[in-house]
């Protein structure tokens, strides 16, 4: 007789108490499942004989795919049985394994939802059975065509797939790695395989045996929907959904600026007089919002965390939607995985049908979960992708095979976009599309009362997180700072922890958006420790009126030198704090000093004071310019259709196989532009009317070199300078001419007078120099206050 401890059965009964009803009734279906494996798998080695394929399995006795359909359905008679167990409380009838009596013992009532939890995982069992069965039917309907020849099938050898071969091979070996191959009908069979190359994926040539409809011509395309500018932001408050912090914040953003959006709109639609527009079928997956990258932001919205990507994805939906486009919002994979029709698996299958979407915006996170579920299917339609980055891609980090010859390493790139498909928040990559957000816009009125209201002795410091005031060093200046002003801070912190922030500090702690704003309608400076890098806060306080005080960095800061930068997919010299407040607007609403020098740092400060500034914001920076830019972008940017790319020439002499420069020397013979004999294309976008080639001086990018010329670099325009031709206009010399994988082409060595043109067109780039190298750069002209667009762009 088997005795057992008394501690053990006062264990096991506390064990049994304080179990949930459902962690039950998920051990009991793990329980189930495991011995539905043991025995299925069991019956299957035993069946198998002598001189069997390690993937062929002989189902004379038990068919598999039977067995899976019988377990599915088992399980949800067994699930449906547990919900009448819960409601009705009915005797139990006879079960798999006897789990029908160990639900009707230990699920009792009391555990919320618990009834409506298994409701639906037997509806979903049941839907899974239901098209494992359509699968069945599906496979015996086609076993029944092909009988007979179903282990008759071999490999075509057929040059127009020269990859077919290889290809089998690898289905041979790896089918059973991803169920998503058997959804599509792969069962281990040489002809299921080449059925799925063929026909699913496009690597092996169609089966001449198959039953296949010839094609017939297809229908023409239905007439677009146009695109009407909407009047009414409530529809797009319940696309964005609930149940995340900073989804409210987003809401709440939207509806604070809602009377400026929809004014906005009607003033676009006005200015485009009735200019057609086709809807787009757009999908917004905010990748970094989902639980599987970690949703940072969230649990920070409510902390005094960074807002700034949820500033500028509030402000793409809104603008997306007035825009008059068809939207989806997404902000977990499993939406994703719906919305794109991905099949079941683990991602290394195509899409089960074409992607209904024209175009994709989302972040890298969501940019990475779109490769690892759409198989095949993200080559194909990357073209549509959109990526919201905050501090940009430039080329070199962009092209696979060349960062990683070159060693441009980086968590965020080799992607092989188009780099304008990457979106920036600020103009301070050419290379990439400028995308920004908005800032709220002040009418006359409350700029005048701004004005009146002014405390010339008041400065808020730049930084709600208590992190940023124990670096080192900025005791000095703002001590400096006290003896002319009132510094007050935003800095989150708990009750029983206040920040470390000096005493003469008044700090607010976190405030509500539009209490900040009244702090900030109040202050006449607004000043920055140097971190966090271009956010939204300093051009928010220069609309209010305040002056923007920040450090300037001597070196600049990047990824050689300063932490934050390293691994991330840029190269760019960040000479302050905010950049473009420095570059784009500049004095008198912002100032950029050296803050370790004591005497001009407390000069700034006094001629701050008596400096008299308006409220300022940038055009591109409110709700109008945000809405023009998108729709510029939406009408005119198509990543799917390319032009081809400049190839090598196979004779000795360039100039021989490349036709006429469309380039002319300009009047006072400094640098070229478009030839007004040259044909133009109508679709080109940008204009190639807004060209011009300078030529940079050794130690300038070339986006140094157009901004000196007060233009700006324009990579599309690459295309039209990679010719040797170029070079001879401008009066270099080439001894040789060579193209070349590089970033920094074309370009000429002038010591040695070698030329170079770019062999890869993703690698046109407006970043980066070399000391001996002089590169030819395509530059445009910009609309005042839109740096994004040129002066005949939209």
């Amino acid at each position: 007789m088997i005795t057992v401890n008394a501690d053990g059965k006062i264990m096991v009964r506390r064990c049994l108490v304080t179990l949930r009803p459902f962690r039950i009734f998920v051990l009991g279906i793990g329980f189930f499942t495991l011995c539905f494996l043991m025995t299925s798998l069991g019956g299957q080695f035993s069946a198998k004989r002598l001189g069997d394929s390690p993937f062929t399995i002989r189902t004379e006795g038990n068919d598999p795919q039977r067995m899976v359909l019988g377990c599915l359905r088992s399980q949800s008679s067994l699930l449906t049985h547990f919900r009448d167990v819960r409601t009705a409380r009915g005797p139990v009838g006879p079960s798999c394994h006897g789990m029908g009596h160990f639900a009707a013992t230990w699920l009792k009532p009391g555990s919320a939802g618990l009834m409506e939890r298994i409701q639906a995982i037997a509806q979903n069992v049941s839907d899974i059975a239901i098209k494992v069965d359509q699968i069945l039917r599906n496979s015996l309907l086609n076993g029944k065509v092909v009988e007979g020849r179903r282990d008759q099938c071999e490999v075509p050898r057929d040059p127009k797939f020269p990859d077919c071969a290889g290809k089998v091979e690898w289905m041979r070996a790896r089918w059973t790695s991803d169920p998503c191959y058997a959804f599509f009908g792969v069962d281990g069979t040489e002809c299921s395989f080449l059925i799925y190359l063929s026909e699913v994926e496009w690597f092996c040539p169609p089966l001449p045996w198959r039953n296949r409809t010839a094609a017939l011509p297809s229908p023409p395309p239905l007439p677009r929907v146009q695109a009407a500018f909407r009047s009414d932001l409530a529809r797009l408050l319940e696309l964005i959904g609930t149940g995340k912090e900073s989804l409210s914040f987003m809401k709440k953003r939207i509806r604070h600026l809602a009377q400026q959006w929809l004014l906005a709109a009607r003033r676009l639609e006005q200015k485009l007089k009735g200019q057609q527009r086709d809807q787009k079928h757009i999908l917004i997956h905010i990748g970094f919002l989902t639980e599987e990258s970690g949703d940072v932001f969230s649990p920070r919205v409510l902390k005094g965390g960074p807002l700034g990507e949820m500033v500028q994805w509030a402000d793409i939906l809104a603008a997306l939607f007035l825009l008059g486009h068809s939207l989806r919002v997404t902000v977990s994979l499993k939406e994703l995985q719906s919305h794109l029709g991905v099949p079941p698996g683990r991602g290394n299958c195509p899409l089960t049908n074409p992607l209904p979407f024209d175009l994709i915006y989302t972040d890298y996170h969501g940019l990475q979960q779109m490769k690892q579920h759409m198989g095949l299917s993200f080559k194909k339609y990357r073209c549509r992708v959109r990526v919201i980055d905050t501090f940009g891609t430039e080329p070199a980090y962009n092209h696979e095979e060349y960062a990683t010859l070159r060693g441009y390493r980086t968590n965020w790139g080799y992607w092989n976009l188009q780099p304008t498909q990457f979106m920036t928040m600020f103009p301070h990559t050419p290379d990439n599309s400028f995308m920004g957000f908005v800032s709220e816009e002040l009418n006359k009125t409350e700029k005048q009362f701004i004005k009146s209201n002014k405390v010339s002795s008041m400065a808020v410091v730049y930084g709600k997180e208590a992190s940023i005031w124990k670096v080192g060093g900025k005791e000095k200046f703002l001590t400096i700072l006290n003896k002319y002003m009132e510094i007050h801070g935003t800095v989150y912190y708990e009750t029983q922890r206040p920040p470390e922030v000096p005493a003469f500090v008044k700090n607010h702690g976190l405030l509500p958006q539009h209490e900040f704003q009244q702090l900030l309608r109040k202050a006449k400076l607004f000043i920055g420790f140097g971190f966090p890098y271009e956010g939204p806060a300093p051009l928010e306080a220069i609309a209010n009126g305040c002056v923007f005080l920040q450090a300037r960095f001597n070196p600049p800061h990047s990824s050689l030198n300063h932490e934050f930068f390293r691994g991330k997919p840029t190269s760019r010299e960040v000479s302050s704090q905010h950049p473009y407040a420095e570059d784009f607007i500049g004095k008198p609403h912002v100032w950029t000093v050296d803050y370790n020098n004591s005497e001009e740092f407390e000069a700034a400060i006094k001629t701050i004071m008596r400096t008299q500034v308006d409220p300022y914001l940038p055009y591109e920076y409110t709700c109008e310019g945000m809405l023009e830019r998108i729709h510029a972008y939406i009408q005119h940017q198509d990543f799917c259709t390319t032009s081809s790319p400049p190839l090598p020439p196979k004779a000795k002499s360039p100039a021989m196989q490349s036709p006429l420069s469309p380039l002319a020397l300009s009047p006072n013979a400094t640098h070229l532009v478009w030839s007004p004999s040259a044909s133009r294309d109508p679709h080109a976008w940008p204009p190639v009317d807004s060209l011009q080639v300078w030529v940079s001086e050794t130690r300038h990018a070339c986006t140094e070199t157009c901004r000196r010329h007060g233009l700006v670099c324009e990579p599309t325009f690459f295309r039209f300078l990679n010719k040797k031709e170029v070079f001879l206009q401008l009066s270099i010399t080439c001894d040789s001419t060579e193209y070349e994988m590089n970033h920094l082409y074309p370009a000429v060595a002038e010591n040695v007078h070698e030329c170079y043109l770019q062999k890869e067109p993703l690698l046109f780039s407006c970043a980066g120099y070399n000391t001996k190298y002089r590169r030819l750069c395509p530059c445009r002209d910009y609309r005042k206050g839109q740096v994004a667009l040129c002066r005949d762009c939209l």
